[in-house]
């Protein structure tokens, strides 16, 4: 029986994996990527079956995890943004080689404009890198009932498939019909050969992979995800192809001058539609929110001769998110005044909360830095992150997860002095280890600070894989006992951490310092919910 929910395109993620038959959610913490695995983490039918839903260290533990219980039989969802493609790209690339047993669907949320992000990067590119199938739903009803197609094809083709989000769908609601939950899906456990990639293994593996491409292309063409709309009235004008979230902002424009609209949420590009619509109109417009994935291609399909526009012709803004005004222009509609938020609102910079032990850690940091003239801080991924801005403004760096510690180390390898990194608790585990172990086995002249709050505090208050756990990781990596402190980063405390910071920094050698405390926000939490129980008690 079905009934409405109102639900973040997240959830309906989610939800939609739950409700496929899921096995098992594997991920790292990363917005917009986030709310997936939570609400899987807090639905009763998680605990009722059994799926695991526990948090993974890094994107790459949690990609080869998930291609473990798809040879066990299980369907498997993989849930991290799109930096963290980078992360398990080994793994992703090769599990295309190797195929599925069970389903797969690797989740991959896009942040276009770079609300929370390093970069633009477009998911969509792994997925042709890989030759895998891609779904890129346009609202949340298609992402809740994506989840089982998907799945399903997976089983398929034998074959993990990508699923792409951006920020706007993954962090808006919409009302979603909901069906109910199919049974949990369970194959026997795969017995086959292909998963050893020797490369006599693999190089079958790959012809098999590229026979599967027309069968790929033949779906994306049969797609109900996949449809085209032809004007006869407009023959010659201006076609649309409309991918993704960016169907809905075409279909807000309302536009009345063009031969066709074309809707893309299945790929490979559904070739003879394309050719249908370009044959229907003098130019094609792509309206795509991302990077010009679809554009470059359609260019290359169309040829030179053949007009095609889109972010790449300046018809649609290069960066950033599209939005339906930016749309409606390119199309040649009109759009209301635009509000301006940059002219019309305060800016509100981001900043550590009051009370934060990270404040405390920088304020010691730079009273010591202040004393060498060429030091230098090297930051990494995390609230800690913010330690680049005003009040503080002492980070030299912030490139990716874990590159304080290796950016720290080739500096000092380059005569640099005094080098410090600053790295959180679950950035540490995610990829720091690797980079302390170079510095250790090089002996390099770097002081090593992980700012622990006990909390993957960035995203909201996640576990953090390594709690209670860093001075053995440390020690176990080589770092020497006299050269390993933890201190409690509050006001009080600052004579001493300077001190330790000051006689590390005079070291050569590598040192580790650990600052302790709990995050603010967690701890807050945490207290609320231990008044509630005692009240409850008394009751």
């Amino acid at each position: 029986m079905s009934q409405q929910k109102l639900l973040l395109g997240d959830e309906a993620i989610a939800l939609g994996a739950l409700h496929a038959g899921l096995g098992g959610v594997y991920a790292y913490p990363g917005t917009p990527s986030t709310e997936i695995t939570e609400f899987i983490q807090g639905n009763p039918l998680t605990r009722e079956r059994g799926i695991h839903s526990r948090w993974c260290t890094n994107e790459k533990t949690a990609m080869e995890a998930a291609l473990g219980m798809s040879y066990a039989g299980k369907r498997a969802l993989v849930c991290m943004k799109h930096v963290g493609m980078n992360v398990c790209a080994d793994a992703f690339v090769n599990s295309a080689i190797t195929g599925t047993n069970g389903g797969i669907v690797v989740l991959a949320a896009d942040d276009p404009s770079m609300h929370s992000s390093q970069n633009e990067q477009d998911s969509r590119f792994y997925g042709k890198f890989a030759m895998v199938p891609v779904f890129e739903p346009s609202n949340q009803q298609e992402a809740y009932d994506m989840m089982k197609v998907a799945f399903e094809y997976s089983e398929a083709i034998k074959e993990p498939v990508v699923m792409r989000l951006v920020t706007r769908l993954a962090h808006s609601r919409a009302s979603v019909t909901i069906g109910e939950p199919n049974a949990q899906q369970q194959l026997p456990l795969s017995t086959g050969r292909q998963w050893v990639l020797l490369p006599g293994i693999a190089k079958k593996n790959y012809a098999v992979l590229i026979d599967k491409q027309p069968g790929m292309l033949k779906a994306a063409e049969d797609s109900t995800y996949n449809s085209l709309t032809l004007y006869p009235a407009n023959k010659g004008k201006m076609g649309v192809i409309a991918c993704g979230i960016g169907y809905n902002y075409v279909t807000e424009a309302q536009p009345k001058n063009v031969s066709g609209v074309l809707k893309v949420s299945q790929y490979p590009l559904p070739e003879s539609q394309i050719r249908q619509l370009a044959a229907n109109s003098d130019s094609l417009l792509v309206v795509e929110d991302g990077q010009p994935v679809v554009e470059q291609d359609i260019k290359a399909m169309l040829g030179t001769g053949y007009v095609v526009k889109g972010r790449l012709s300046g018809d649609l803004p290069r960066t950033g998110e599209l939005n339906p005004d930016s749309v409606a222009r390119s199309l040649g509609e009109e759009t209301g005044a635009c509000f301006d938020a940059s002219k019309n609102v305060v800016g509100r910079p981001p900043a550590l909360c009051p009370g934060c032990g990270h404040r405390d850690v920088y304020n010691a940091l730079n009273k010591v830095a202040a004393e060498y003239p060429n030091a230098r801080i090297f930051g990494d991924i995390g609230c800690y992150t913010l330690g680049a801005l005003p009040p503080f403004q002492a980070l030299a760096s912030c490139v990716d997860m874990g590159a304080s510690i290796t950016m720290a180390k080739g500096a000092a390898d380059a005569g640099a002095f005094p080098c410090i990194a600053i790295i959180g608790d679950s950035t540490f585990t995610h990829s720091g280890m690797t980079g302390l172990l170079d510095a250790i086995n090089d002996h390099s002249n770097i002081t090593v600070v992980i700012s622990d709050n006990l909390t993957t505090a960035m995203t909201g208050g996640q576990d953090s894989a390594g709690t209670n756990k860093f001075e053995a990781i440390c020690r176990g990596l080589g770092v020497e006992e006299e050269h390993l402190h933890v201190v409690v980063p509050l006001p009080k405390n600052m004579d001493e951490i300077t001190r330790i910071i000051r006689d590390e920094i005079n070291y050569d050698g590598v040192s580790v310092i650990i600052p302790r405390r709990e995050c603010i926000q967690t701890l807050n939490r945490r207290m609320r919910k231990e008044r509630a129980l005692k009240e409850a008690a008394k009751k």
